[in-house]
């Protein structure tokens, strides 16, 4: 990355501006600019250098003031709702934001963690790297049950962009060859730990239509020339990931697709630079421009350009897009249909079954693996479904032995206790649920009436909750779980109900949905908005349901689908 990349003024008119830049705006830029597209990435947050800013990689535990522990009153005053994160501490707090100058409301009655990574990465630097392809069955779904509107596109479709960014990704994992949860293209897996190995041995007896496979994540176990190229290198299994890896061995906008963009020479990018609202011309019924905040010195500014990709996360997106009005669209760009906003999803992750595991005091592992053990979704079609609910879930865990950080919290004291802490406890293994939400008009986020951030923009009002729907698909998990552990003959089974609201799983999605009629949607099959064709939405805002799979690697193939297209409408003449 060169300085000359980075703007502040400028009033050239770009072919493509790309608002955000976590893993849907980084390969939206890659793409963009790999297809000769002179690019204009924004992003509200500051620039963090690959390797240079990773500033707590490789800084052991023991080195922080509270070990790893954020200080109660930074907290409290700061942290609030981020500090709910299963990536938040001492060492990675500086990539999330400040509750303090992100605010926003939620409905009485309802709850919604929003979690939040402004700087150039985003989220990329701190998501969880679990990446699966949606399946036949997940396009189908509202179809077939009639819950939400029909998907504009199927699998197949999706299948050969997913194969295209799979290959340069890097996605550790094994060939299932399972209906609901179709291959991608493999690095060798990471592997299962010996207790995990005889369990996945028994379900194969005891649940054969509950498979239990090694999970599938963004991590390079054996590199290969395209990832070489880019300086990356293989996974060392550090656990270092949501502090940077300045391996590059785990994807994220800074390790792959920023310098592919910038090696094309058409990537510019403008940081601390909030987005306001788009600029748009009724006279030609296009988006013309960006309107922009510093984020610094809450200077005003625009930017032009004759396409725009709207990337900024699923919520950041609806936001910026309901702040759009003209006398056109009073309620938001593209919003003929009234349903932007709605429709707000996430994952439930609400489940969680634990147990011991007797015997194994010989068998240990090396390693932090960022992989764990999967079961995917068993109740993949209307025919599947259970009597108590629709959709599915799977389920996802590990088996390990306890260390000292699990013996921290033990009494004792003394050379007895020290010497207890040197060596690893008893084998243990957990399982947790991660269910579909359905698409229900009344989870919506919309512009607060009267309040606003500090850069004058309106603030986000959520109003969403768990069906009960959601509750019986988490019953149910937990009853599964703890049979199978119980086939197994696994001890000490403990069940618990999480009670964690929507926005924690950090899956948000569906309030700027894609569809088939106009009426009932704000996109196309490629993503176009319908009321305006050079607006692109590519971020989760744009999905029709959730699946069950994490949906990173599917943000990622419609981002490529979708430029794909673009470029080819806008070198026709037609955008």
């Amino acid at each position: 990355m060169n300085k000359e990349m980075y703007i502040d003024e400028s009033s050239e008119v770009y072919d493509a501006i790309v608002i955000g830049s976590g893993v849907t705006g980084g390969w939206a830029a890659k793409e963009l600019t790999e297809k000769g597209m002179k690019t204009l990435m924004i992003e509200r947050g500051r620039v963090v250098e690959h390797r240079k800013d990773y500033i707590s990689e490789a800084v052991p535990p023991w080195e922080y003031a509270n070990r790893t522990k954020v200080a109660k009153e930074l907290t409290d005053e700061q942290y609030k709702i981020q500090k709910q994160c299963y990536a938040f501490h001492d060492g990675t707090k500086h990539f999330f934001g400040n509750d303090k100058d992100y605010p926003y409301s939620t409905e009485e009655g309802t709850d919604f963690s929003w979690i939040r990574a402004n700087q150039l990465g985003g989220k990329s630097l701190l998501w969880h790297r679990q990446s699966y392809r949606m399946s036949a069955f997940d396009f189908e779904a509202n179809k077939k049950d009639g819950h939400g509107n029909d998907w504009p596109i199927r699998y197949k479709d999706l299948a050969p962009w997913y194969e295209y960014v799979e290959k340069f990704v890097g996605i550790s994992g094994a060939a299932a060859n399972l209906p609901q949860l179709p291959d991608s293209v493999f690095l060798p897996p990471f592997e299962m730990t010996k207790p995990e190995l005889d369990f996945t041995a028994k379900m194969a007896e005891a649940e054969p239509d509950k498979p239990v496979i090694i999970s599938r994540c963004a991590h390079l176990t054996k590199p290969q020339k395209i990832h070489l190229e880019m300086g990356r290198a293989q996974c060392m299994a550090r656990n270092e990931c949501q502090k940077g890896c300045s391996l590059g061995a785990y994807f994220s906008t800074q390790s792959a697709t920023l310098p592919a963009a910038a090696k094309t020479g058409n990537l510019y990018i403008a940081p601390n630079s909030v987005v306001e609202s788009l600029i748009y011309d009724e006279k030609t019924n296009r988006v013309k421009g960006v309107r922009v905040i510093d984020n610094d010195t809450l200077k005003q500014r625009e930017y032009y350009a004759k396409v725009v990709f709207l990337c900024a996360s699923t919520l950041g997106t609806t936001q910026i897009m309901l702040n759009s009005t003209s006398k056109q669209f009073p309620n938001g760009i593209a919003n003929s249909s009234g349903v932007l906003g709605h429709y707000l999803m996430d994952h439930n992750y609400n489940a969680l079954v634990t147990a011991s595991i007797d015997g194994y005091e010989e068998e240990y592992y090396s390693g932090r693996r960022p992989a764990s053990l999967y079961i995917p979704n068993f109740h993949y079609e209307p025919g599947r479904y259970h009597k108590d609910f629709k959709r599915g879930y799977a389920l996802a865990g590990s088996a390990s032995r306890a260390d000292w950080q699990s013996m921290g919290s033990m009494d004792g004291f003394g050379k007895s206790f020290k010497s207890l802490l040197h060596n690893p406890g008893g084998w243990g293994i957990g399982l947790q649920a991660q269910g579909e939400m359905l698409p229900r008009h009344d989870n919506q986020v919309a512009l607060h009436s009267t309040k606003k951030d500090k850069w004058g923009i309106p603030q986000l009002n959520i109003n969403c909750k768990w069906s009960d729907n959601e509750n019986a698909m988490m019953q149910s998990a937990l009853e599964v779980a703890s049979s199978m552990m119980e086939k197994a003959c696994f001890n000490n089974i403990e069940q618990r109900i999480l009670g964690q609201p929507p926005g924690l799983a950090i899956h948000e999605v569906g309030t700027a949905r894609m569809g088939r009629d106009p009426k009932d949607s704000i996109l196309n099959g490629y993503n176009q908005a319908h009321d305006v064709p050079n607006l692109f939405v590519t971020d989760g805002a744009s999905f029709c349901s959730t699946g069950v799979g994490n949906p990173s690697l599917t943000f990622m193939a419609i981002t490529a689908r979708a430029v794909d297209y673009a470029v080819k409408e806008f070198k026709s003449g037609r955008l």
